[in-house]
Protein backbone atom coordinates (compact mmCIF):
# COMPACT_ATOMS: atom_id res chain seq x y z
CA UNK A 1 0.00 0.00 0.00
CA UNK A 2 1.22 3.28 -0.99
CA UNK A 3 2.53 5.83 1.89
CA UNK A 4 0.34 8.94 2.24
CA UNK A 5 2.32 12.47 2.24
CA UNK A 6 0.61 15.67 3.75
CA UNK A 7 1.28 18.94 2.11
CA UNK A 8 2.52 21.93 3.91
CA UNK A 9 2.43 25.65 2.63
CA UNK A 10 5.67 27.85 3.76
CA UNK A 11 4.02 30.96 3.57
CA UNK A 12 4.95 34.59 2.10
CA UNK A 13 9.32 34.43 1.08
CA UNK A 14 11.38 37.01 0.01
CA UNK A 15 13.03 37.23 -2.91
CA UNK A 16 16.47 35.73 -1.57
CA UNK A 17 14.22 32.78 0.02
CA UNK A 18 12.70 31.84 -3.47
CA UNK A 19 13.46 28.66 -5.60
CA UNK A 20 14.98 28.81 -8.69
CA UNK A 21 14.14 27.10 -12.01
CA UNK A 22 16.47 27.05 -14.75
CA UNK A 23 15.27 26.93 -18.42
CA UNK A 24 17.84 26.55 -21.35
CA UNK A 25 16.81 28.27 -24.52
CA UNK A 26 19.21 25.86 -26.49
CA UNK A 27 18.09 22.58 -25.21
CA UNK A 28 18.12 20.39 -22.02
CA UNK A 29 20.62 19.71 -20.01
CA UNK A 30 21.88 16.12 -19.53
CA UNK A 31 23.57 16.08 -16.74
CA UNK A 32 22.98 19.09 -14.21
CA UNK A 33 25.47 18.07 -11.48
CA UNK A 34 28.44 19.42 -13.39
CA UNK A 35 26.92 22.90 -13.93
CA UNK A 36 27.99 25.51 -11.28
CA UNK A 37 25.47 27.97 -10.39
CA UNK A 38 26.31 31.34 -8.92
CA UNK A 39 23.46 33.81 -8.14
CA UNK A 40 24.07 37.58 -8.39
CA UNK A 41 21.76 40.51 -6.65
CA UNK A 42 21.57 43.92 -6.94
CA UNK A 43 23.84 46.04 -4.77
CA UNK A 44 21.73 48.81 -4.39
CA UNK A 45 19.04 47.32 -1.94
CA UNK A 46 17.65 51.07 -0.99
CA UNK A 47 15.96 51.17 -4.12
CA UNK A 48 12.83 48.76 -3.75
CA UNK A 49 12.35 48.18 -7.89
CA UNK A 50 16.56 47.67 -8.04
CA UNK A 51 16.67 45.59 -4.93
CA UNK A 52 15.28 42.60 -6.59
CA UNK A 53 17.21 42.32 -9.29
CA UNK A 54 19.05 39.20 -9.88
CA UNK A 55 21.56 37.32 -12.10
CA UNK A 56 22.26 33.53 -12.36
CA UNK A 57 25.33 32.24 -14.02
CA UNK A 58 25.69 28.75 -15.00
CA UNK A 59 29.51 27.41 -15.99
CA UNK A 60 30.31 24.03 -17.36
CA UNK A 61 33.31 23.08 -19.31
CA UNK A 62 32.28 23.65 -22.61
CA UNK A 63 29.98 26.72 -22.34
CA UNK A 64 28.73 29.77 -19.71
CA UNK A 65 24.95 30.39 -19.17
CA UNK A 66 23.92 33.47 -18.18
CA UNK A 67 19.81 34.49 -17.09
CA UNK A 68 18.25 37.80 -15.38
CA UNK A 69 15.09 38.35 -13.99
CA UNK A 70 15.33 42.21 -15.52
CA UNK A 71 15.95 43.86 -18.76
CA UNK A 72 15.16 42.55 -22.21
CA UNK A 73 16.06 39.04 -21.67
CA UNK A 74 14.11 38.51 -18.70
CA UNK A 75 10.64 36.11 -18.65
CA UNK A 76 7.48 37.84 -18.47
CA UNK A 77 5.99 35.18 -16.91
CA UNK A 78 7.32 36.02 -13.64
CA UNK A 79 5.26 38.84 -12.94
CA UNK A 80 1.86 37.80 -14.46
CA UNK A 81 2.10 34.33 -12.78
CA UNK A 82 3.11 32.69 -9.67
CA UNK A 83 5.01 29.38 -8.99
CA UNK A 84 5.67 26.99 -6.67
CA UNK A 85 7.81 24.36 -6.24
CA UNK A 86 7.08 21.15 -4.00
CA UNK A 87 9.84 19.62 -1.88
CA UNK A 88 9.04 16.15 -0.26
CA UNK A 89 10.82 14.90 2.91
CA UNK A 90 10.62 11.37 2.73
CA UNK A 91 11.31 10.78 6.49
CA UNK A 92 8.38 12.88 7.67
CA UNK A 93 5.81 12.45 4.45
CA UNK A 94 5.08 16.46 4.24
CA UNK A 95 5.25 17.85 0.88
CA UNK A 96 6.90 21.84 1.50
CA UNK A 97 5.78 24.36 -0.87
CA UNK A 98 7.80 27.32 -1.57
CA UNK A 99 7.70 29.95 -3.94
CA UNK A 100 9.66 29.91 -7.10
CA UNK A 101 11.31 32.42 -10.25
CA UNK A 102 11.82 31.29 -13.79
CA UNK A 103 14.98 32.51 -15.36
CA UNK A 104 15.84 31.87 -18.90
CA UNK A 105 19.42 31.35 -19.68
CA UNK A 106 21.13 31.89 -22.56
CA UNK A 107 24.87 30.43 -23.80
CA UNK A 108 27.42 32.87 -23.81
CA UNK A 109 30.02 32.31 -26.35
CA UNK A 110 33.66 34.17 -25.39
CA UNK A 111 34.60 36.89 -27.71
CA UNK A 112 31.33 36.68 -30.20
CA UNK A 113 28.95 38.38 -27.67
CA UNK A 114 31.46 41.40 -26.74
CA UNK A 115 31.89 42.43 -30.09
CA UNK A 116 28.22 42.39 -31.02
CA UNK A 117 27.65 44.15 -27.16
CA UNK A 118 29.92 46.88 -28.78
CA UNK A 119 28.13 47.12 -32.16
CA UNK A 120 24.81 47.81 -30.68
CA UNK A 121 25.84 50.25 -28.31
CA UNK A 122 28.24 52.40 -30.19
CA UNK A 123 26.99 52.35 -33.41
CA UNK A 124 23.54 53.66 -34.35
CA UNK A 125 21.14 52.62 -37.46
CA UNK A 126 22.43 56.14 -38.91
CA UNK A 127 26.10 55.25 -38.64
CA UNK A 128 25.84 51.96 -40.14
CA UNK A 129 24.17 53.71 -42.79
CA UNK A 130 26.64 56.13 -43.38
CA UNK A 131 29.52 53.78 -43.00
CA UNK A 132 27.47 51.79 -46.19
CA UNK A 133 27.37 54.89 -48.32
CA UNK A 134 31.37 55.20 -47.23
CA UNK A 135 32.02 51.78 -47.97
CA UNK A 136 29.69 51.27 -51.60
CA UNK A 137 27.80 54.28 -51.82
CA UNK A 138 28.10 56.78 -55.03
CA UNK A 139 30.25 59.94 -55.92
CA UNK A 140 27.16 61.95 -55.18
CA UNK A 141 26.22 60.20 -51.88
CA UNK A 142 29.87 60.12 -50.74
CA UNK A 143 30.21 63.99 -51.48
CA UNK A 144 26.64 64.55 -49.67
CA UNK A 145 27.78 62.22 -46.44
CA UNK A 146 30.98 64.84 -46.22
CA UNK A 147 29.28 67.71 -46.34
CA UNK A 148 26.92 66.67 -43.36
CA UNK A 149 29.93 65.83 -41.66
CA UNK A 150 31.69 68.93 -42.05
CA UNK A 151 28.73 70.73 -40.95
CA UNK A 152 28.17 68.61 -37.84
CA UNK A 153 28.62 70.57 -34.35
CA UNK A 154 31.07 68.60 -31.92
CA UNK A 155 28.47 66.92 -29.57
CA UNK A 156 30.81 67.66 -26.60
CA UNK A 157 31.92 70.90 -27.53
CA UNK A 158 28.05 72.15 -27.55
CA UNK A 159 27.62 70.36 -24.29
CA UNK A 160 30.12 72.90 -23.29
CA UNK A 161 29.12 75.74 -24.58
CA UNK A 162 25.66 74.91 -23.53
CA UNK A 163 27.16 74.39 -19.88
CA UNK A 164 28.92 77.48 -19.26
CA UNK A 165 25.90 79.64 -20.50
CA UNK A 166 23.69 78.11 -17.97
CA UNK A 167 26.43 78.82 -15.75
CA UNK A 168 26.29 82.25 -16.60
CA UNK A 169 22.57 82.41 -16.02
CA UNK A 170 23.05 80.77 -12.46
CA UNK A 171 25.52 83.12 -11.39
CA UNK A 172 23.24 86.41 -12.48
CA UNK A 173 19.74 85.50 -11.65
CA UNK A 174 20.44 82.47 -8.67
CA UNK A 175 19.31 79.33 -8.11
CA UNK A 176 16.44 80.35 -6.32
CA UNK A 177 15.25 82.51 -8.83
CA UNK A 178 15.16 80.31 -11.69
CA UNK A 179 13.64 77.61 -9.75
CA UNK A 180 10.50 80.30 -9.13
CA UNK A 181 10.40 80.74 -12.86
CA UNK A 182 10.13 77.04 -13.67
CA UNK A 183 7.75 76.31 -11.14
CA UNK A 184 5.86 79.73 -12.23
CA UNK A 185 6.32 78.24 -15.89
CA UNK A 186 4.93 74.47 -15.04
CA UNK A 187 2.11 76.42 -13.16
CA UNK A 188 0.71 78.20 -15.87
CA UNK A 189 1.06 75.85 -18.90
CA UNK A 190 -1.13 75.11 -21.04
CA UNK A 191 -4.41 74.25 -20.14
CA UNK A 192 -6.35 72.60 -22.65
CA UNK A 193 -3.95 69.67 -22.17
CA UNK A 194 -5.37 68.64 -18.35
CA UNK A 195 -9.06 69.36 -19.11
CA UNK A 196 -11.37 66.13 -19.33
CA UNK A 197 -12.19 64.16 -22.12
CA UNK A 198 -14.91 66.61 -24.48
CA UNK A 199 -17.40 65.89 -27.48
CA UNK A 200 -17.24 69.11 -29.59
CA UNK A 201 -19.89 68.19 -32.00
CA UNK A 202 -22.43 67.29 -28.77
CA UNK A 203 -25.97 69.28 -29.32
CA UNK A 204 -26.69 68.92 -25.46
CA UNK A 205 -24.70 71.17 -22.70
CA UNK A 206 -24.42 67.49 -20.74
CA UNK A 207 -22.84 65.46 -23.75
CA UNK A 208 -20.48 68.43 -24.35
CA UNK A 209 -18.03 67.23 -21.23
CA UNK A 210 -19.56 63.40 -20.39
CA UNK A 211 -20.07 62.21 -16.61
CA UNK A 212 -19.62 58.83 -17.41
CA UNK A 213 -15.49 59.68 -18.11
CA UNK A 214 -15.47 61.71 -14.80
CA UNK A 215 -17.30 58.93 -12.59
CA UNK A 216 -18.30 55.86 -14.39
CA UNK A 217 -21.11 53.42 -13.44
CA UNK A 218 -18.55 51.26 -11.72
CA UNK A 219 -17.26 53.96 -9.70
CA UNK A 220 -21.01 55.34 -8.83
CA UNK A 221 -21.72 51.69 -8.14
CA UNK A 222 -18.27 51.46 -5.57
CA UNK A 223 -19.41 55.50 -4.26
CA UNK A 224 -23.19 54.24 -3.19
CA UNK A 225 -22.11 52.96 0.68
CA UNK A 226 -19.94 56.41 0.90
CA UNK A 227 -22.50 58.97 -1.24
CA UNK A 228 -25.28 57.47 1.25
CA UNK A 229 -23.31 58.17 4.70
CA UNK A 230 -22.65 61.95 3.31
CA UNK A 231 -26.54 62.11 2.33
CA UNK A 232 -27.23 61.28 5.69
CA UNK A 233 -25.47 64.18 7.30
CA UNK A 234 -27.44 66.28 9.72
CA UNK A 235 -27.34 70.28 10.37
CA UNK A 236 -25.13 70.33 12.88
CA UNK A 237 -23.22 68.11 10.95
CA UNK A 238 -22.94 70.22 7.70
CA UNK A 239 -22.17 73.21 9.84
CA UNK A 240 -19.09 72.01 11.28
CA UNK A 241 -18.08 70.88 7.37
CA UNK A 242 -18.53 74.68 6.81
CA UNK A 243 -16.76 75.96 9.85
CA UNK A 244 -13.58 73.69 8.95
CA UNK A 245 -13.46 75.53 5.38
CA UNK A 246 -12.17 74.11 1.93
CA UNK A 247 -15.61 72.20 1.32
CA UNK A 248 -18.04 75.19 0.51
CA UNK A 249 -18.84 73.80 -2.71
CA UNK A 250 -19.40 70.34 -1.05
CA UNK A 251 -21.53 71.59 1.79
CA UNK A 252 -23.73 74.17 -0.89
CA UNK A 253 -24.65 70.85 -2.75
CA UNK A 254 -25.33 69.02 0.37
CA UNK A 255 -27.50 71.26 1.71
CA UNK A 256 -29.53 71.10 -1.79
CA UNK A 257 -30.11 67.61 -2.60
CA UNK A 258 -33.19 66.60 -4.70
CA UNK A 259 -35.68 65.10 -3.41
CA UNK A 260 -35.90 62.10 -5.91
CA UNK A 261 -34.44 59.07 -4.64
CA UNK A 262 -32.70 58.60 -7.79
CA UNK A 263 -31.35 61.99 -8.55
CA UNK A 264 -30.40 62.22 -4.56
CA UNK A 265 -28.68 59.25 -4.26
CA UNK A 266 -26.27 60.42 -7.62
CA UNK A 267 -25.88 63.96 -6.55
CA UNK A 268 -24.23 62.29 -2.60
CA UNK A 269 -22.41 60.62 -4.72
CA UNK A 270 -21.05 63.09 -6.69
CA UNK A 271 -20.40 65.19 -3.82
CA UNK A 272 -18.56 62.45 -1.81
CA UNK A 273 -15.89 62.02 -4.86
CA UNK A 274 -16.15 66.40 -4.99
CA UNK A 275 -14.63 66.08 -1.60
CA UNK A 276 -12.34 63.66 -2.61
CA UNK A 277 -10.92 65.62 -5.08
CA UNK A 278 -10.74 68.90 -2.88
CA UNK A 279 -8.70 66.67 -0.25
CA UNK A 280 -6.74 65.44 -2.64
CA UNK A 281 -6.02 69.87 -4.40
CA UNK A 282 -4.61 70.08 -0.58
CA UNK A 283 -1.77 67.63 -0.04
CA UNK A 284 1.43 68.13 -1.76
CA UNK A 285 3.08 63.91 -0.78
CA UNK A 286 -0.47 61.56 -1.06
CA UNK A 287 -0.02 58.65 1.14
CA UNK A 288 -1.65 55.23 0.55
CA UNK A 289 -3.99 55.50 2.85
CA UNK A 290 -5.51 58.89 1.28
CA UNK A 291 -9.45 58.22 2.14
CA UNK A 292 -9.53 55.04 4.03
CA UNK A 293 -10.85 57.40 6.74
CA UNK A 294 -13.95 58.01 5.07
CA UNK A 295 -14.24 54.85 3.78
CA UNK A 296 -12.52 55.50 -0.24
CA UNK A 297 -13.27 52.13 -1.88
CA UNK A 298 -9.82 50.95 -3.33
CA UNK A 299 -10.94 51.11 -7.29
CA UNK A 300 -11.62 55.23 -6.79
CA UNK A 301 -8.10 55.53 -4.62
CA UNK A 302 -6.73 53.84 -7.45
CA UNK A 303 -8.19 56.02 -10.17
CA UNK A 304 -7.57 59.02 -8.04
CA UNK A 305 -3.70 58.21 -7.78
CA UNK A 306 -3.36 57.13 -11.70
CA UNK A 307 -4.97 60.44 -12.74
CA UNK A 308 -3.87 62.97 -10.31
CA UNK A 309 -0.30 61.99 -9.13
CA UNK A 310 2.81 61.80 -10.31
CA UNK A 311 5.20 59.17 -9.24
CA UNK A 312 8.20 60.10 -7.22
CA UNK A 313 11.34 58.39 -5.61
CA UNK A 314 12.37 59.83 -2.45
CA UNK A 315 13.92 58.55 0.72
CA UNK A 316 14.11 55.32 -0.41
CA UNK A 317 10.58 54.52 -1.67
CA UNK A 318 7.98 55.47 -4.18
CA UNK A 319 5.69 58.15 -3.26
CA UNK A 320 2.80 59.60 -5.12
CA UNK A 321 2.85 63.46 -5.74
CA UNK A 322 0.13 66.17 -7.00
CA UNK A 323 2.51 68.39 -8.87
CA UNK A 324 1.17 72.01 -10.44
CA UNK A 325 0.39 71.00 -13.51
CA UNK A 326 -1.77 67.91 -11.92
CA UNK A 327 -3.48 70.51 -9.78
CA UNK A 328 -4.26 72.33 -12.81
CA UNK A 329 -6.04 68.91 -14.24
CA UNK A 330 -7.35 68.34 -10.60
CA UNK A 331 -9.26 72.24 -11.19
CA UNK A 332 -10.58 71.22 -14.05
CA UNK A 333 -12.27 68.13 -13.48
CA UNK A 334 -13.89 69.92 -10.35
CA UNK A 335 -14.86 72.91 -12.63
CA UNK A 336 -16.96 69.90 -14.93
CA UNK A 337 -17.99 67.92 -11.89
CA UNK A 338 -19.85 71.11 -10.57
CA UNK A 339 -21.15 71.45 -13.58
CA UNK A 340 -23.58 68.44 -13.74
CA UNK A 341 -23.78 69.08 -9.94
CA UNK A 342 -25.44 72.67 -10.62
CA UNK A 343 -27.47 72.70 -14.16
CA UNK A 344 -24.69 73.38 -15.92
CA UNK A 345 -23.46 76.44 -13.92
CA UNK A 346 -20.58 76.59 -11.11
CA UNK A 347 -19.66 79.55 -8.48
CA UNK A 348 -15.90 79.87 -9.56
CA UNK A 349 -15.69 81.79 -6.21
CA UNK A 350 -16.24 78.92 -4.08
CA UNK A 351 -14.18 76.93 -5.89
CA UNK A 352 -11.47 79.01 -6.14
CA UNK A 353 -11.40 79.22 -1.57
CA UNK A 354 -12.05 75.45 -1.88
CA UNK A 355 -8.64 74.74 -4.11
CA UNK A 356 -6.72 77.53 -2.13
CA UNK A 357 -5.80 78.93 -5.73
CA UNK A 358 -6.40 82.73 -7.21
CA UNK A 359 -9.89 83.91 -8.71
CA UNK A 360 -8.12 84.61 -12.12
CA UNK A 361 -6.69 81.05 -12.21
CA UNK A 362 -10.13 79.22 -11.83
CA UNK A 363 -11.34 81.86 -14.41
CA UNK A 364 -8.47 81.21 -16.73
CA UNK A 365 -8.90 77.37 -16.27
CA UNK A 366 -12.95 78.46 -16.47
CA UNK A 367 -12.09 79.65 -20.49
CA UNK A 368 -9.94 76.88 -21.24
CA UNK A 369 -12.84 74.99 -20.87
CA UNK A 370 -14.88 76.91 -22.78
CA UNK A 371 -17.33 78.53 -20.13
CA UNK A 372 -19.37 81.85 -20.22
CA UNK A 373 -18.65 83.66 -17.74
CA UNK A 374 -22.29 84.66 -15.68
CA UNK A 375 -22.71 88.01 -13.67
CA UNK A 376 -25.39 86.82 -11.13
CA UNK A 377 -28.22 89.18 -10.40
CA UNK A 378 -29.62 89.97 -7.38
CA UNK A 379 -28.41 90.60 -4.02
CA UNK A 380 -27.51 89.18 -0.67
CA UNK A 381 -30.39 89.29 1.08
CA UNK A 382 -28.54 88.35 4.57
CA UNK A 383 -25.93 90.74 4.14
CA UNK A 384 -28.00 93.39 2.22
CA UNK A 385 -25.33 93.61 -0.76
CA UNK A 386 -24.22 92.57 -4.13
CA UNK A 387 -23.44 89.01 -4.58
CA UNK A 388 -19.47 89.27 -5.89
CA UNK A 389 -19.21 85.64 -6.69
CA UNK A 390 -18.29 85.29 -9.83
CA UNK A 391 -19.97 82.23 -12.23
CA UNK A 392 -19.39 80.67 -15.71
CA UNK A 393 -21.97 78.34 -17.23
CA UNK A 394 -21.78 75.69 -20.18
CA UNK A 395 -23.86 77.34 -22.99
CA UNK A 396 -23.47 75.94 -26.69
CA UNK A 397 -21.72 76.91 -28.83
CA UNK A 398 -18.17 77.24 -26.56
CA UNK A 399 -16.71 80.52 -26.29
CA UNK A 400 -13.51 80.38 -27.57
CA UNK A 401 -11.08 83.09 -25.54
CA UNK A 402 -7.93 84.46 -27.10
CA UNK A 403 -5.11 84.97 -25.34
CA UNK A 404 -4.70 87.97 -23.31
CA UNK A 405 -1.33 90.23 -24.73
CA UNK A 406 -0.50 93.04 -22.20
CA UNK A 407 0.59 96.00 -24.35
CA UNK A 408 2.41 98.47 -22.18
CA UNK A 409 1.49 102.09 -23.05
CA UNK A 410 3.62 104.65 -24.65
CA UNK A 411 5.07 107.69 -22.47
CA UNK A 412 4.14 110.85 -23.98
CA UNK A 413 6.85 113.30 -24.70
CA UNK A 414 6.61 116.70 -23.02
Amino acid sequence: MAASCSVVCCGEENDSDKAVIFRFSNGSVQNAEKLDFTMYKSADEINPRKKTRRIVVAESQRLSYVGQNFGTGALKCNSLCNYYVGVLNKQTMQMELHSAQLFNMQPVIPGESSVTADKDTTQTYKEKVDALIEAFGTNKQKKALNSRRLNKVDSNMLQQVVTKAANTVIDEKGLDALQQEIAETEAHTDCALHIPPSNADAETPEDVYPLDEILSPVDFKALEEAGSKMAALTTEELQKMRESGRVLCVVKHLENLPSDDEARKKMACCAYYLSLLLKLSQQRSISRKFGMEEGCPRIVQNKLFRTFTVETFKNGRVQNMVSASKSVKLASYCLVLLLHMGDMTVDLTLLHRDLALSEGRIIEIAKSLGLTMVKPRGKNLKAGLHDEHKQASLILPLVKYQPFMERRKRKKMH
